[in-house]
């Protein structure tokens, strides 16, 4: 039994280290592996896996709303990117440049894309010429480069996988609309699909995406206290299409330039996924990403007729849910111990007693409770279980997250509960980017959003004093 509990005994405590126990659980889960290249990951296929779920549920609802999926180049030549003076400044830090081709220098330098908003406006201003062809809803599934100096794994990485959706509209309020809808989307995904509470709101002015006119977004917090940005949805207004010329002409042949908006989710999530359902045994996944629902242990497999209901049971249960036997010689121990740590929701142990009794014994991995089940009963008793857990780890995380929430009313309070109960804090702004700059520099807490369901708990901003105008959430964050 020593030698099963190895597994987890690699895995360091939430409480001792909670950014090695992230570290370890990333690793030892064999989500990803790291690359040659620093700052880069391999996701192998456990992490491919969450992320192929998230993308074909989220394609699924992108779909929906009239989305089509397209495929723009990698490489963005210089002259386009500075063609939106506050978009190139916004990204220059992070930019990683091809300057040769081969052996031969490139006469202009081409840059790995870091977004596509400057690519999909050079295609949309050749697209782009009536009213009949408006809107445009489009969609990538792509890699994007930063290069980022201090990175970790999903969190943040000098390549990741994302989708960013760039569509085009004849109106300031079709674009106004399809932005709230694309943020919608998103945090319905998250709380239905991965179980994550998050809060809506917009960044300030401050925080906004370079080149928009206003940016919202869905907050998540994790189990440590620190806040997590998930998904974004930007409103451009017509800026970007003043740079680059794309106009429409509108039903009265006058011509018009359109209004655009950007939206994206990275593989970003899978850490909240972790950060927000795990323990010190490993992974806790949400039955509805988790690529494998259910693992069939057959206990003394070695034995006549075990290996064959546990295949049985395989056969009954793989139309109803994503399922799988583990036949593997590893020990029982062992095999209990690793699905654990790849957070598999439930497993089904089988053995010579059991199948005498015609039961087996399904074990819930996020409560570690037993349930002795009938065999015929147990597709039944499974697809309710499946559900339970699902709906019990989102509530356990917004229990969390709403155990997390204090307001603070002055400086000195905003600073204490900081120290004493991380989390977000709701305080009053009087709407100063000084006052942002103040609370970061002192305290590395930063303005996570103004959301959308706005009260007023006070009448003066939580660090000057003055009159407030916005409540906001803020935190420390990844």
């Amino acid at each position: 039994m020593a030698k099963d509990k190895k597994l987890v005994e690699s895995i360091t405590s939430m409480k001792e280290d909670f950014a090695q126990w992230y570290t370890d659980v990333v690793k030892k889960a064999e989500l990803i592996d790291y690359a040659s290249v620093k700052g880069c990951m391999i996701i192998k296929p456990a992490g491919y896996a969450l992320w192929e779920n998230i993308q074909k549920e989220l394609d699924r609802r992108f779909k929906e709303t009239g989305v089509q999926n397209v495929y723009m180049p990698m490489f963005i030549p210089e002259s386009l990117l500075n063609k939106e003076k506050d978009h190139v400044e916004g990204f220059a830090p992070e930019v990683a440049w091809v300057t040769h081709g081969g052996q031969s220098a490139l006469q202009e330098r081409l840059c790995v894309r870091p977004t596509s908003e400057t690519l999909f406006c050079d295609f949309y201003k050749n697209d782009i010429q009536s009213y009949r062809d408006l809107p445009k809803v489009y969609n990538q599934w792509c890699s994007v480069v930063r290069w980022e100096k201090e990175t970790r794994p999903f969190l943040r990485s000098r390549e990741f996988l994302w989708q960013e959706g760039h569509t085009a509209h004849a109106t300031a309020q079709e674009a106004q609309e399809r932005t709230e809808q694309m943020l919608n989307v998103y945090a319905d995904f998250c709380e239905e699909v991965l179980a994550i509470p998050v809060v809506r709101g917009q960044k300030t002015e401050k925080e906004k995406f370079a080149g928009a006119d206003a940016t919202y977004t869905i907050e998540a917090l994790m189990h440590d206290g620190k806040a997590l940005q998930s998904g974004t949805s930007h409103n451009f207004g017509d800026g970007f299409a003043k740079a680059f010329g794309i106009q429409y002409t509108d039903q009265g042949n006058q011509l018009q330039y359109v209004y655009q908006t950007s939206w994206g989710m990275s593989t970003r999530i899978i850490g909240a996924i972790i950060m927000v359902h795990g323990d010190d045994s490993g992974l806790v996944l949400p039955p509805k990403i988790a690529p494998t629902q259910v693992m069939i242990i057959p206990i003394q497999q070695q034995k006549e007729g075990v290996l064959a209901q546990a295949d049985q049971l395989y056969e009954t249960l793989k139309g109803i849910c994503r399922v799988k036997v583990d036949d593997t010689q590893k020990s029982p121990g062992w095999k209990f111990a690793e699905q654990e740590m790849r957070g598999i929701p439930v497993r089904i142990e089988i053995g010579p007693k059991d199948i005498e009794k015609g039961q087996c014994v399904l074990v819930r991995r996020d409560t570690r409770e037993k349930y002795v089940t009938a065999l015929e009963q147990v597709p039944e008793k499974l697809a309710k279980l499946l559900d339970t857990i699902q709906q019990d780890l989102f509530a356990r995380a917004k229990a969390h997250r709403d155990a997390h929430i204090t307001d603070a009313y002055n400086y000195e309070e905003f600073q204490s509960v900081l120290e004493k109960n991380p989390g977000f804090i709701r305080g009053m702004w009087c709407g100063s980017q000084a006052c942002e700059d103040k609370i970061k520099e002192d305290t590395a807490a930063t303005s996570r959003c103004m959301p959308f369901a706005q009260e007023q708990i006070s009448d003066v901003c939580v660090c000057c004093g003055k009159p407030a105008k916005k409540l906001v959430f803020w935190g420390k964050a990844y």
